[in-house]
């Protein structure tokens, strides 16, 4: 299965793996929310996993897979490949990572790899791979909340107001309010801007990102 909310990487992984001849693909999904409820319903063998979609990012997203099935493979591919990603899609319990740049010989390697148990973590990221994870783990705030705050975490930063986040979920008004007060009382961070800056740093969302912060 595939997750990417980049229709061109799609298709051309889609391709790729096809003229493979050994891999049969059965979903892509263009949102880290999406992947999710098609690794529940598909259950597939492997999924490749890009990190910053919108409504829920990579991370939280393989975080939510493993939880309702710990039995899942997913190997990060993604442009980002500094330390702090490769920590935590380590300590979220990726099987693999590979830069969007590797060419597709090891991609297919991985995936075989990785269908058999093993990990496959490609040359550059296997040196970036955190030496002691259980000491870091207790130093990442976004361990401590709740999937639904992550996701209102990451929707607020990319700049939705409250009405937009319950259009997007599928809550009221009110149940965002909830869990965005949830957030800063979990983060001791007490403004949007805040929020923001926090997500940035935890890489929920790219600096990149537009946002409309007020």
């Amino acid at each position: 299965m595939l997750a990417d909310d980049h229709a061109i990487i799609r298709q051309g992984l889609c391709a790729l793996l096809n003229a493979d001849g050994r891999f049969w693909l059965v979903g892509e999904a263009r949102t880290g929310r999406e992947a999710v409820e098609m690794a529940r319903t598909l259950r597939p063998d492997v999924i490749l996993m890009d990190i910053a979609m919108p409504v829920l990012n990579g991370v939280e997203a393989t975080r939510q897979i493993l939880a309702a099935n710990p039995a899942a493979k997913v190997i990060i591919v993604s442009a980002h490949s500094e330390e702090e990603y490769v920590e935590r899609t380590s300590r979220a319990g990726v099987a693999g990572f590979i830069e969007k740049q590797a060419p597709i010989e090891m991609l297919i390697a991985a995936i075989r790899l990785v269908a058999e148990g093993k990990t496959f973590f490609s040359p550059a990221i296997a040196k970036r791979l955190p030496k002691d994870s259980d000491k870091s783990q207790g130093q990442d705030g976004l361990l401590n909340l709740t999937s639904r705050q992550a996701e209102v975490l990451q929707l607020t930063a990319e700049g939705l107001c409250n009405k937009q986040v319950a259009a997007k979920l599928g809550i009221s008004i009110k149940t965002v309010e909830k869990h965005r007060q949830q957030l800063m009382d979990k983060l001791n961070i007490h403004n949007i801007a805040g929020l923001t800056r926090y997500a940035i740093g935890a890489g929920v969302i790219e600096s990149s990102v537009q946002l409309n912060i007020v």
